[in-house]
């Protein structure tokens, strides 16, 4: 422990700051780690003490970048938040590709395999689920009947190899029109979902008379009935009892087919990481994103995908992004989808600033700038090779981007749509959330509630903050996880049977 009680009791990340961030609870006159300076207020852990002086309307500084403005003159050792910080509106300085460059592979001979499950489409899966896939919410009670047989009352006994039948149901489908951009991604999702390599086999529930016709789905994006693809209507069947027979089953048909399927060795490239974070706090720009960052660099590096997301949570920190795009082309397309969302969220009298919500702001974040600094760095340093609208296809390697909203479940579930077969989901506050039919690493950004909340988290990022371990070291460590996990190790999450819950498609339009 004396290592840990002999360093700082503050962290500075950029020489230019002029705030430090506290690794632990600072009470009133006690030495901050820098200079003479003294705090004249507690300073609660994770939360920003100020080091300079800053006039009224002066710009605050945080990973050598502005993230807000004084509300009032701020003196050195004064506690910096919400009553002395406000929001300043982005005015980001853009440099398009500026550090282009190829992505730096490792060689092939060098590079990590996983054990997955091998799919006809030439993708690979790192689980081995059942998906019911319902159309409309008026199917929904019935597709979760079906997967409650097989999940609680036997319907897999003697299939090992089947990790479970997870019902994606939801409360879109009808009352919306076909020509706009939320039915787009309504039927991109769900069909997104049935490709997703992580189901051996995908059943489409419809009620019937509803305006999203799975007909229209399997047609627009390709969708082939077979053994392991199929479609019903309860309307057709003749209701809901013989429907939960026909479809179990059709389930039994498919279930000596799907659990005789085998891990086998595969490359990094078919592996898509899935980057998220969640009740996030001051230390998740510190410990836990950063470590994700180095953790994605060495998966794009031995040839997989790692996809960042979350739009929102990424304004006034794009310009980090731009700069590193393969291409100009690549650069604009971010920035034109931040344009969206300035305009998306006007139309509806909101601001993008939003964000951060109250238990970020009790974690020690101010700002939605301050948060995006810290949200972006889960993205490493890998050039950006893509940027995808809502639950589009991934169809290159390398770290890419989605835009998606900053809630969670809204995100990742853009993210599986379009192919992530794997998650690591950060988090500071204690997020607890699964995704089937995607296996979630939860990491946590400091010791204190990676302890108390143990039974939820698998990785812990605290050495990071109190000294003990490097970001590199960390990052490595998270590496190592990601590749055991997606070979069949089991998460938190999973050990607990949690994700039927999270499936949420991004809802955009009138219902009429």
């Amino acid at each position: 422990m004396s290592a840990v009680l002999d360093v700082s009791p503050t962290i500075r990340l950029n020489e230019s700051d002029n705030v430090v961030v506290a690794r632990r609870s600072i009470a009133v006159g006690e030495h901050v780690g820098v200079g003479e300076i003294r705090a004249m207020a507690e300073i609660p852990s994770g939360h920003k003490v100020a080091i300079g002086t800053v006039e009224e309307g002066g710009r605050v500084l945080k990973y050598g970048q502005v993230i807000g403005y004084a509300t009032r003159p701020i003196a050195p050792g004064d506690h910096v938040h919400l009553h002395n910080l406000g929001m300043l509106d982005s005015d980001v300085h853009h440099e398009f590709a500026a550090d282009a460059r190829p992505t730096p592979l490792l060689p092939e001979a060098e590079r990590r395999t996983f054990m997955g499950y091998p799919r006809a489409d030439g993708q690979v899966g790192t689980r081995n689920y059942i998906g019911i896939v319902s159309s409309v919410n008026c199917s929904a009670t019935v597709s979760r009947a079906i997967a409650d047989h097989f999940n609680r009352k036997g319907g897999l006994d003697g299939f090992p190899n089947v990790d479970g039948v997870v019902a994606l149901t939801h409360g879109q489908g009808c009352a919306l029109n076909l020509k706009t951009e939320g039915y787009t991604y309504l039927a991109r999702t769900l069909s997104g979902y049935a490709r997703n390599p992580n189901f051996g086999g995908i059943l489409m529930i419809g009620l019937g008379c509803e305006t999203n016709q799975i007909s229209f789905i399997t047609e627009k994006y390709g969708l082939e009935e077979g053994p392991l693809m199929r479609t019903m209507t309860i309307q057709q069947l003749g209701g809901t009892r013989r429907t939960v027979e026909e479809a179990s089953a059709i389930i039994n048909e498919m279930l000596p087919t799907i659990n005789a399927v085998e891990r086998t060795e595969q490359p990094l490239s078919k592996l898509k990481l899935a980057l998220e974070c969640g009740g996030s706090d001051g230390y998740s720009g510190i410990s836990a994103n950063p470590a994700l960052g180095y953790a994605s660099d060495l998966l794009v590096r031995n040839g997989g995908t790692a996809c960042l997301a979350e739009t929102p949570e990424i304004y006034g920190a794009e310009h980090l992004l731009t700069r590193r795009a393969s291409t100009p082309a690549v650069a604009q397309k971010l920035v034109d989808r931040i344009e969206w969302w300035r305009e998306y969220t006007a139309r509806h009298g909101a601001e993008l600033n939003n964000n951060p919500s109250h238990g970020n702001k009790a974690g020690g974040l101010t700002t939605i700038l301050e948060k995006s600094l810290g949200a972006v760095a889960k993205g490493g340093s890998m050039p950006l090779e893509a940027v995808y609208e809502y639950a589009e296809p991934i169809d290159r390697t390398g770290f890419v981007f989605m835009d998606t909203p900053g809630y969670d479940p809204v995100a990742v579930t853009g993210q599986i749509a379009g192919g992530c077969n794997m998650l690591v989901f950060t988090t500071g506050r204690g997020s607890v959330s699964g995704w089937k039919p995607v296996p979630t690493i939860k990491v946590a950004t400091n010791n204190a509630m990676y302890e108390h909340m143990s039974d939820d988290m698998d990785v812990n990022c605290g050495g990071i903050v109190t000294g003990e371990e490097t970001i590199e070291q960390s990052g490595t460590r998270m590496f190592e996880t990601i590749l055991a996990v997606a070979s069949g190790k089991r998460t938190q999450s999973e050990i607990y049977d949690y994700g039927d819950n999270e499936f949420v498609p991004w809802q955009l339009g009138a219902i009429t």
